[in-house]
């Protein structure tokens, strides 16, 4: 049968049963990684991953969590592979013998201490004998209790001291502000731009002024996934690189998947651009600066660490490097 009969018989049916083959193969060509992530402005580039591995043949499973700390059983269980997560939640986790490496930093700051509207609160020194909300396990609780030490004032969840401390989940920290059940509140980004764009919250400040700056949030990865399926783990890196430069170089892309695909519409253009105002979108971190939280972790007696672990231990850069010089991002 020669080639040209072949054409002839070729229906439009059997073209579209081949191309469906074809686009299958293809799909499962792509390597499954899972991902445990957060609903926060800043985590935004890590969960726009799942539109861009594709062209890296990488296929991304997101979940989303209420918190850093509660990705940790699930990549202990094995269910997660790659998690964006506050740099205290990861360094706990490795503590205690969770088996995950540190190959990236994606975003820096995040973070705002705000008060009510009608307490009059102006700074830190008038948080002397009130009620203030945080997530007990994130980010935001070092760096309100950096901030009550150098501001020389002692705080206690138990009562007693010059500032009450009230564990509440990210979630739950803005109604508690606007039905005036707290005073203040250290809370993550886009929360803390709503609460004062909504007219029931006021900024204190940006507790930016401690031995811990800016905070970093930290991408993390199996050590399976690092040790064992390094060509996929090289791929995911350069997609990891990818998604962040395509919402450095377009903010309006940025904008637009963060308010109406992780949001769902529920924030505003304000809300979004207020947080970004306050919030970097990056790709690296330093060994002194996780080194520089693990101490104070210590010191305020966070995270529970029973082996405070030394980043030169478990942060490993080096995919981060290639897949930055592969795609020429500074």
């Amino acid at each position: 049968m020669t080639s040209k009969m072949l054409t002839k018989t070729t229906t439009p049916r059997a073209l579209l049963c081949a191309g469906l083959i074809a686009a299958s193969a293809a799909a499962q060509a792509e390597d499954l990684v899972r991902l445990g992530n957060l609903k926060f402005a800043h985590y935004g580039a890590v969960s726009y991953m799942k539109e861009v591995c594709g062209k890296y043949g990488v296929k991304i499973d997101e979940r989303m969590f209420a918190k850093g700390p509660d990705i940790m059983p699930a990549m202990v269980a094995g269910e997660i592979d790659v998690a964006a997560l506050a740099s205290d939640g990861a360094i706990s986790g490795r503590a205690n013998g969770v088996p995950i490496l540190t190959v990236a930093g994606f975003a820096k700051g995040g973070a705002r201490i705000v008060a009510g509207t009608a307490t009059g609160i102006k700074n830190l020194k008038d948080l002397k004998g009130r009620k203030v909300g945080v997530t007990r396990g994130g980010m935001q609780e070092i760096l309100l209790m950096a901030e009550l030490e150098k501001a020389g004032l002692s705080w206690s969840d138990k009562g007693g001291k010059d500032v009450q401390i009230v564990y509440l989940g990210f979630a739950d920290l803005n109604q508690a502000l606007a039905t005036q059940q707290i005073d203040a509140m250290c809370q993550s980004e886009p929360q803390s731009s709503q609460a004062i764009n909504k007219k029931f919250g006021v900024e204190v400040l940006k507790p930016y002024d401690t031995a811990i700056g800016e905070p970093y949030r930290l991408l993390v990865m199996s050590e399976k996934l690092y040790g064992e399926k390094k060509d996929v783990a090289r791929r995911l890196m350069k997609c990891f690189v990818d998604a962040t430069a395509s919402f450095n170089r377009d903010p309006a892309l940025a904008e637009h998947y963060v308010k109406d695909q992780m949001f769902k519409g529920q924030i505003s253009s304000q809300d979004f651009r207020d947080a970004m105002d306050n919030a970097d979108y990056t790709y690296d971190v330093s060994l002194e600066h996780i080194d520089t939280v693990t101490g104070l972790m210590q010191k305020f007696g966070v995270g529970r660490m029973s082996h405070p672990p030394k980043a030169a231990e478990w942060v490993k850069l080096d995919l981060l490097q290639a897949a930055k010089s592969e795609l020429k991002v500074k």
